[in-house]
């Protein structure tokens, strides 16, 4: 009753103000929704919106005395070196190959494996098989690559393997030409649990009267999943499929780092770790921020293209 009143007196504050009106009756009715997204706003402020006045230091040749607004003003010099050194090519290069890579065989695996838990009917089976795949996302990124590294050395399993077929046994991460398939397929197995969970809940929301449909006209379960199961999550695929053209080039620095070493630079040092090393190892912020919002600009264009590709072929967009 109270709120029933407090809501009376909302619309009648707000007559005359159509945009304000409609805002304030849906908080009324939303109040405890609006108050648990207060701290993933003061999240993205804080730690995404706000740390953007920094990226003024990539135009500045910038000097932790002077500070970001004492410090020279040197427009686009950073990035004229950057686009002009011999890095830029190998790095890009390097970026676009392992994000393209990682996208063609990482991205469907998640969707593939829903498929296959979704066609499993005994049900221990599906939940021992999801608790397996789960759960090296929840293992430490560091034991992740120790493990890594400890299976590739020279006397890990991998490489005891191939010796009893006859191969040279040698430490797979001192090759440059095995860095990028090490990397793609430790994604695959460290990722693809976790990322079949949402591809799982979308296939749980199928209606599933078109599958009985279907099996009285006598279709059989691979025509279901073609002329079914797929249509029925393609939007989520979709959606996923821009979050992650947003983040193409975002090849994930912290494994590249653990994982990759001088030897291996010329096919594992990607726009990312290259920042690192420029600007953490090399104190060169300005030029490191300017490969970064480099980075940044690329990614915007390439989740602005990816958005308005899907919402003109599948109808499914962002915004």
């Amino acid at each position: 009753m109270a709120d029933a009143r407090l809501l009376e007196r909302t619309k009648t504050a707000a007559k005359g103000r159509p945009g304000s009106g409609r805002f304030m009756r849906d908080f009324m009715l939303n109040k405890y929704l609006y108050i648990m997204m207060v701290p993933v706003l003061v999240y993205y402020i804080v730690f995404h919106y706000a740390p953007m006045y920094g990226a003024l230091i990539a135009f500045k040749e910038y000097s932790p005395m002077k500070g970001i607004i004492g410090s020279d003003w040197v427009g686009f010099k950073h990035f004229q070196d950057f686009f002009s050194s011999y890095y830029f090519w190998r790095i890009l290069k390097n970026t676009v190959v392992i994000s393209l890579y990682t996208l063609l065989f990482e991205f469907p695996a998640p969707i593939i494996l829903a498929l296959l838990i979704n066609e499993v009917r005994n049900q221990t089976f599906k939940r021992v098989t999801q608790t397996i795949t789960y759960m090296p996302y929840f293992i430490s990124l560091v034991v992740i690559c120790g493990i890594i590294t400890d299976f590739t050395n020279a006397d890990g399993i991998i490489n005891t393997i191939f010796t009893w077929l006859g191969y040279d046994g040698q430490a797979m991460l001192q090759k440059p030409h095995l860095f990028r398939p090490i990397y793609i397929l430790s994604e695959i197995w460290q990722r693809i649990g976790w990322e079949s969970i949402i591809y799982i809940a979308a296939l749980m929301s199928i209606d599933q009267e078109q599958y009985e449909a279907a099996r009285m006209d006598g279709a059989s379960r691979w025509k279901q999943i073609v002329h079914i199961t797929l249509p029925g999550i393609m939007p989520t695929i979709a959606i996923m499929f821009i979050l992650r053209m947003g983040n193409l080039l975002n090849v994930g620095f912290e494994k590249i780092i653990l994982l990759y070493n001088p030897i291996t630079y010329e096919t594992a040092d990607v726009i990312s770790s290259f920042v690192y090393r420029k600007g953490l190892l090399e104190f060169g912020w300005s030029y490191s921020s300017a490969v970064g919002l480099f980075n940044s600009v690329i990614n915007l264009i390439l989740l602005i293209t990816a958005n308005y590709v899907s919402r003109k072929v599948n109808e499914s967009s962002l915004w």
